[in-house]
């Protein structure tokens, strides 16, 4: 059973381009993590300032430890967050069946 996060991210106007640099930087890093899993970014066609993001994780401490991260609080939370006008986050668990 994997830990999965679902997040959607809306760019300030304007800053679009800022979020998607850091999600094209985060994207490998998060990869690389002993514990991530999946790691795939999407960009809503309609809505470019509108990004969705699918991770899973080994476990949630795998995600804790992604936001613990050097890269996490250098893209993510002094990159990212400050330039988006939402962001959503929902979690879940894989059904192993």
């Amino acid at each position: 059973m994997a830990f999965v996060v679902a997040a959607i991210w809306k760019a300030k106007p304007g800053e679009e381009e800022r979020i998607a640099r850091a999600i094209e930087v985060m994207t490998p890093l998060s990869r690389a993590e002993d514990k991530c899993l999946f790691y795939q970014a999407h960009r809503t066609p309609d809505d470019p300032r509108t990004f969705f993001l699918y991770e899973q994780y080994v476990d949630e401490s795998g995600y804790e430890e992604h936001m613990a991260s050097p890269h996490f609080q250098e893209h993510v939370r002094e990159g990212a967050i400050p330039y988006l006008e939402d962001r959503e986050r929902a979690f879940y668990h894989t059904m192993d069946l």
